[in-house]
């Protein structure tokens, strides 16, 4: 019997104890032992060599006429290996040139997620606290900073991206003393600081005493069938596994830490605050995810919070791991829907986590799903702005509702590239000289709020 199946057993016989029931209604508690589990989900086989189940495109009433433009932009974009399941099923799969759903690629940040269950699941086995200090397992000096100033750096803080350590140093990956400086105390600042989370994979090792490959294989690949594994490249801990077994992954989030019966993750309180905000500076980051649909979000390389939510084509219960070059696995409970990509860079313009090429992929899958989102969420208690045309190469224009706002465009590490006071509430900015990318234009009015939009530039 699995460690999981042993825990659900446990709960259900205290539950019944000195209750003489008939084994029926003790199989009745078991099954209701699962709080918050999705019912009718659809569990592939864990031999990967069994048929997954697939639902047509059609049988679930989707525009299929729009499922061969989302090919087209996703081959544009350099994608390799994309999957959609609907209730676990896959529905839409595709691979392009040499790439095949036995093929390995690498997770990138979007393995940030794995990380983030393993570290429930040690949690759930009494070997770590969130609120240790770091330095309990990786041993006092692991950073440059003071005693004082390590003693504050939690394991909650690496799961937050809150270490307060410099994310400005010149290679912010590098996992050396020297590279983690003091920057401010831990759990005051938001910063997507890739080295203390590579070393929460050390916290990982020490606490439970195993080599996380083998803490992977134990409590997560053995249940789902996934085939990944954990690899070193440079100072990064990299997860590499094929499309499918990304997807294994997504479907285990949006059942909610459970492979059918088989509880892999039973610390709901944990899962919950995993998949919500966990800390006041970035509303839109959990432990190690992605969250849509809050008021405001921050990215990586900038302290600036733009308005609005981070992939406003995506539903707002969406949660994802995004990576580099467009790595991602996004699940969205409300819809049933998991979503995957694999690639190589996008063409189209892309930040270190591709939020933008994860909106723009969800724009295309609504058209597929017959199901239109709003380009742009206004906020209530924002300001509207619109601008057009956008994209754009040229002059674009501005109109905000008001009178007078400062007006300035960010590209995505935060720079300033044009500013100016708008009066009358419109104006136009020649972009003709900016280089083509995403970037953010944002009006600031002090008494009336502040409204951000995505602009993207093309030539």
């Amino acid at each position: 019997m699995t460690r999981s199946q042993l825990k659900s057993l446990t709960t259900c016989k205290m539950v019944l104890k000195n209750n003489f029931l008939k084994t029926a209604l003790f199989l009745l508690l078991f099954l209701s032992c699962q709080p918050g589990r999705a019912q009718g989900l659809y569990f592939p086989p864990l031999n990967p060599v069994l048929p997954w189940d697939t639902v047509s495109p059609a049988s679930l009433n989707w525009c299929t006429d729009k499922i061969a433009p989302l090919y087209e932009f996703l081959a544009q974009e350099n994608t390799k290996g994309f999957i959609v399941l609907k209730d676990g099923k896959i529905v839409l799969e595709k691979y392009f040139g040499t790439f095949t759903a036995d093929s390995i690629w690498y997770w990138a940040s979007a393995g940030k997620t794995v990380t983030a269950v393993l570290t429930g699941m040690a949690l759930e086995d009494g070997l770590l606290s969130l609120s240790d200090k770091s330095s309990k397992y990786l041993g006092t000096g692991w950073t440059s900073c003071t005693l004082s100033q390590e003693d504050k750096i939690t394991v909650r803080h690496q799961l937050t991206m809150t270490s307060g350590l410099d994310d400005g140093v010149p290679d912010n990956h590098c996992t050396l003393d020297t590279c983690l400086q003091y920057l401010s105390d831990a759990g005051t600042r938001w910063a997507y600081h890739n080295a203390p989370y590579t070393l929460l994979e050390k916290v990982l090792e020490n606490a439970t005493g195993q080599p996380v490959n083998t803490f992977t294989q134990t409590e997560l690949k053995a249940h789902t069938g996934m085939n990944g594994f954990w690899y070193t490249v440079d100072y990064d801990n990299v997860y590499f596994s094929n499309t499918r077994s990304m997807a294994r992954f997504g479907l285990l989030i949006q059942n909610r830490g459970a492979w059918g019966t088989d509880i892999l993750l039973h610390d709901t309180a944990y899962f919950s605050q995993m998949t919500n905000t966990s800390q006041p500076l970035n509303l839109s980051y959990g432990y190690l995810w992605w969250l849509n649909g809050k008021s405001t979000f921050m990215l990586p390389s900038t302290q600036i919070v733009f308005t609005g939510s981070i992939a406003p084509h995506a539903p707002a219960d969406m949660i994802a791991g995004l990576g580099k070059n467009g790595q991602i696995v996004s699940v969205s409970p409300s819809k049933g829907i998991v979503l995957v990509r694999m690639g190589n860079q996008p063409t189209s313009p892309a930040s270190e986590i591709a939020n933008q090429l994860c909106d723009n992929i969800w724009q295309k899958l609504n058209e597929v799903m017959c199901n239109s989102n709003a380009i742009d969420e206004h906020v209530p208690g924002t300001v509207p702005m619109h601008i057009y045309p956008n994209p754009a190469s040229g002059i674009i224009s501005v109109e905000v509702s008001g009178q007078r706002f400062d007006l300035a465009v960010y590209d995505l590490a935060g720079r300033v590239i044009f500013q100016q006071q708008l009066i009358a509430g419109k104006t136009q900015i020649n972009c003709s000289n900016i280089k083509a990318g995403t970037y953010f234009v944002r009006a600031t009015d002090r008494t009336k709020g502040v409204y951000t939009q995505k602009l993207v530039l093309t030539k």
